[in-house]
């Protein structure tokens, strides 16, 4: 049995949603449409860290600065 697609942030929201609200693990599997096992770690990994998105902070364009390294 081959793997299917990563879930999406969407899908992903969905899942912590529906088990926060009370929602069987079977129940939101059909919802999302994906495996029991996928919903278990994807709320078992929001639940430890917060969040399901890897933000990864301070990445993207640098600001430029001076020579007193003050915002140009």
């Amino acid at each position: 049995m081959g793997k299917r697609k990563d879930l999406s942030e969407f899908d992903k929201g969905q899942i912590v949603m529906a088990r926060r609200l009370g929602q069987s693990i079977s129940k939101t599997a059909a919802l999302v449409g994906c495996s029991r096992s996928a919903v278990v770690s994807i709320y078992q990994k929001w639940s430890k860290e917060g969040t399901v998105v890897n933000r990864r902070q301070g990445h993207g364009r640098t600001r430029l600065t001076d020579a007193r390294g003050e915002a140009v």
